[in-house]
């Protein structure tokens, strides 16, 4: 068995389980807030947040270290721009993502509540909702930057 193969086939993976699940949650969560209704909202969020635990964190460990080990084995000097700039991008992504995940917490809340009160989301709601969209969009502009980096290795 190809030890190399066999971590690149892990980070490639994770990488599409970062991104995808990243993607994903966004799109569901972003729908189900303008649908304004707290218990369709509730019940998106709680999944979104249990995707960002199960898939995203995983992915988020797994990442750098099977990227580092095969930039090793393949030769590539860690010092390398395209490495260096990816590691940048992937800290930037990371910087957006742990607020994010404290927000879906609080608005989790905040959507069961309204939910179970019978209530509209809070205006608290929307200003976390505000800020998610607003760190959502350096992250994925990061990670896509980081799969080109990833595919291209530019000199």
């Amino acid at each position: 068995m190809n030890e190399y193969a066999v971590v690149k086939t892990i980070h490639v993976i994770s990488s599409t389980l970062l991104f995808g699940t990243g993607i994903g949650s966004a799109f569901y969560m972003l729908v189900a807030s303008l649908q304004r209704e707290p218990r369709i909202v509730a019940f998106v969020v709680r999944w979104v947040v249990v995707a960002d635990w199960v898939f995203t964190t995983t992915a988020v460990v797994v990442q750098p270290a099977s990227g580092l080990w095969l930039a090793r084995k393949a030769g590539f000097p860690l010092g390398s721009t395209w490495i260096a700039a990816s590691i940048v991008l992937y800290l930037v992504a990371g910087a957006c993502w742990l607020p994010v995940v404290w927000m879906q917490l609080r608005m989790r809340e905040m959507a069961r509540e309204a939910a179970v009160s019978g209530a509209s989301l809070p205006a608290r709601y929307w200003t976390f909702f505000r800020a998610w969209v607003a760190l959502g969009v350096p992250a994925f502009a990061s990670l896509v930057a980081v799969f080109y980096l990833m595919v291209a290795k530019p000199a």
